[in-house]
């Protein structure tokens, strides 16, 4: 093959505008520009389905039953199956009933074979395939070829997961976080989540719910790292102590249910929850705090202050021995409440306590949107490197009048 033959092969698979397709439509042109190149009669793509080991037809040419009919090929087993085992190209000058599991390929009159593994980060992810009506001896180059086009597929399959997995985190952390806050007699609230880096969601959440027994429910928390599989424990956590909720009125002992829920079937996600409740006459504040950050409290003529709460270790460490523990506070008319996650104060460059000075600073006793728009623009950041939830919470109410002193 002459050097130019070689240069226009190179050129055909890691051609640019292939990046600017969508991924099923980069698939099946890659398909087609190789078998264009190898002067092949058929090109596959099949991926590994890591729940079954099995291969999956995923996209083809030339074998478009394949994908039609979902076939699926076990691994180690057949022509695919075995590259994807071994990790390595296979060549079939012949082809045989003896050498395949897919009836598809010997009834399309495949006479020869050539396969490689598609990897992505190390792993394999899938095979790559193509195919010849007439008996065919693939060469050294060929099979560098068909390598180089699997390398831009898995990278096009990285894509393809990283999207899939973005829109379901996305999906499930909308449908737990509270698109609007309930409408509860005595009170006003308003929240912000900001995601804090490209993937967009995480662990962080914030909830409010109403009790049979009158009182409210107030939470926020974090559970560690970015992404699906944060905010699935974090979905499992908050409906943990939704439920525990229901069985006592005591933060702290909800707290310490959620402590053993959290270590036994959440082991190694640190979690971080404050977990706050507000009385029926909504003049009293009782707070539990595991391992999280104190709330602010800003009060009618006096200056904001963190609540003064015990902080108690963070969900599922094992840490703690006895109860976890609860404070009550007194929540007076026109009073705020704001809960927030250490995304909103927390800084590369300085200590956090700087942040948190800088926070209480800013609450101020008054409508919950006005109060969540300062505390965003004053303190959070506008690139925030981490998720950021606030939540701000006010007694309604006139306030007692300042005493003269």
């Amino acid at each position: 093959m002459s050097d130019d033959e070689r240069l226009r092969r190179l050129e055909a698979v890691t051609d640019a505008t292939l990046s600017r397709l969508e991924v099923s439509d980069m698939l099946d042109e890659l398909l087609d520009r190789v078998r264009d190149l190898l002067n092949a009669d058929t090109a596959a793509i099949l991926t590994l389905d890591d729940l079954s080991r099995e291969l999956v037809a995923t996209a083809a040419r030339g074998l478009e039953e394949e994908v039609r009919q979902g076939v699926r090929i076990p691994l180690g087993e057949g022509f695919a199956g075995r590259i994807a085992k071994s990790r390595q190209p296979l060549l079939l000058p012949t082809v045989t009933p003896d050498d395949v599991v897919n009836p598809i390929l010997i009834e399309k009159g495949i006479r020869s074979l050539l396969g490689v593994p598609v990897f992505a980060g190390g792993d394999v992810t899938g095979v790559l395939h193509v195919g010849t009506l007439t008996p065919r001896q693939f060469t050294t180059d060929d099979v560098g070829l068909l390598q180089l086009a699997a390398d831009r597929a898995g990278m096009a399959g990285q894509i393809r997961s990283r999207k899939v997995e973005q829109d379901a985190a996305l999906a499930l952390q909308r449908s737990l976080l509270p698109a609007t806050l309930p409408t509860l007699p005595g009170l006003t609230m308003a929240a912000r989540y900001v995601p804090g880096h490209e993937f967009g969601v995480g662990g962080d959440w914030y909830d409010v719910f109403a009790l049979p027994s009158g009182w409210v429910g107030v939470v926020i928390g974090d559970v560690s790292g970015h992404g699906l599989a944060s905010a699935v424990v974090m979905g499992r956590v908050r409906s943990a102590l939704r439920a525990y909720s229901l069985i006592t009125d005591d933060p702290g002992e909800a707290l310490t249910l959620l402590d053993r829920k959290v270590g036994h079937f959440e082991a190694g996600s640190l979690t971080t929850a404050l977990y706050a409740m507000i009385s029926p006459d909504r003049t009293t504040l009782t707070v539990s705090s595991a391992g999280h950050l104190l709330p602010v409290l800003a009060v009618p003529n006096r200056p904001a202050t963190l609540l003064d709460v015990p902080v108690d270790a963070p969900l599922g460490v094992g840490r703690l021995t006895g109860r976890r523990r609860t404070t009550a506070a007194a929540f007076p008319p026109g009073a705020v409440l704001l809960c927030y996650t250490d995304g909103l104060v927390e800084r590369r460059d300085e200590i956090i306590d700087v942040g948190i000075k800088a926070l209480v600073g800013v609450v101020e006793p008054d409508d919950p949107e006005s109060v969540c728009g300062a505390v965003m623009s004053r303190v959070g950041l506008h690139q925030p490197t981490d998720d950021i939830a606030i939540l701000a919470v006010r007694r309604d109410g006139e306030p007692s009048p300042a005493v003269a002193g």
